[in-house]
């Protein structure tokens, strides 16, 4: 990846939330009606049904398929790891992409059990961002770039998109995304990421509310909390997801640090999530408290907090045999049973 590539600049990025596509309500009418001609009770699948009308919406057809989902996992080091925000070194976030390409991590496991397509991005990992307490973790050149790089990613072709993220101290910057974008006290917003103790995580709301101070003044647009505050994971992730909008992929977001790229996205235009799910919802930080305020119901709930598409993957299990139910089932006269009052 040549992070010196030129971008377009801010104002052009936001120009793109412009041609984002609605829904396909037509695609949404045909899956409800072939739904209410299904050997079941009406609804009692709960969110199994909602979850193929939100493919059929975003994919704009009916029946949806998920016949090439991928989850890709973004990696970036952060500046700000040299003040002790995680317990591990930068070096492991080269060694868990080095795990990643031998299949010997738990997204290896997840994505083979569940048939998953899998790509790793190395995002300069030679390259720390800027420490945030000091400087923009990204000057806007290197930030639009990023997201270009993450809007890229999505070509090739997939029909279901999972998006994960690996790099140490990244719930940091993560954190502090947060806080910049919704105010309250750090503590908040600050979690333990990779298992700090109370002394760390002390330190670690330090750090945030240092970054905060640093940039104090700048905060009041989104891409520039996203550039100033962000790693290049987030930057990735967001222009993932404006591209999966953009050609009609379902997204489906994993937890802490995806959903702060999202977050942004949110903050720019009230629409952009629209054809996201929230995979699951995270043990770390207040991600659940983020979820409800991007008004994102999460798939699962699993006390996880790994990263790495984790919990994105396990969801896109279960949105595989959603519209597998829904494709498969006989309906009443196919099978020969008799509706019922409530069907």
């Amino acid at each position: 990846m040549d992070m010196s590539a030129s971008g377009l600049p801010f104002d052009d990025v936001r120009r793109l939330f412009d041609l984002m596509p609605g829904p396909d309500e037509e695609a949404v009418a045909a899956v409800k009606t072939r739904d209410a001609d299904l050997t079941k009770p009406a609804g009692s699948l709960g969110r199994l049904e909602d979850m193929v009308e939100w493919l059929a919406a975003w994919q704009g057809k009916a029946p949806p398929e998920v016949r090439r989902p991928v989850v890709c996992v973004f990696a970036g080091n952060h500046g700000v790891v040299k003040h002790g925000v995680s317990p591990y070194p930068q070096s492991v976030t080269r060694e868990m992409l080095e795990n990643f390409a031998a299949g010997g991590a738990a997204i290896n496991q997840i994505c083979a059990a569940y048939d998953l397509g899998f790509k790793v991005f190395d995002l300069a990992l030679d390259l720390p961002t800027g420490d945030i307490t000091q400087e923009p973790a990204l000057d806007e050149k290197a930030c639009v770039a990023t997201m270009a790089f993450g809007m890229e990613s999505v070509a090739g072709g997939t029909d279901l998109l999972c998006l994960g993220e690996m790099g140490i101290g990244n719930t940091t910057s993560a954190a502090a995304i947060y806080a910049a974008l919704y105010g309250g006290p750090v503590a908040r917003w600050v979690g333990r990421g990779t298992g700090l103790d109370d002394t760390g995580l002390a330190r670690k709301r330090t750090i945030v509310e240092q970054a905060l101070a640093t940039h104090a003044g700048h905060l009041d647009d989104p891409l520039e909390v996203l550039r100033r505050l962000g790693g290049r994971e987030a930057a990735a992730v967001a222009g993932a997801i404006l591209a999966a909008r953009l050609q009609r992929i379902p997204v489906i977001l994993d937890g802490y640090v995806v959903t702060a790229a999202a977050a942004v996205l949110k903050a720019l235009d009230p629409r952009a999530l629209d054809h996201c799910l929230a995979g699951h919802r995270s043990a770390e930080g207040a991600h659940g408290e983020v979820l409800e305020r991007l008004g994102l119901e999460p798939v699962l709930d699993l006390g996880m907090r790994l990263g790495e598409g984790t919990g994105a993957a396990l969801a896109a299990g279960v949105v595989k045999a959603a519209v597998a139910v829904h494709t498969g089932m006989a309906t009443f006269e196919q099978a020969k049973v008799a509706r019922g009052p409530t069907s």
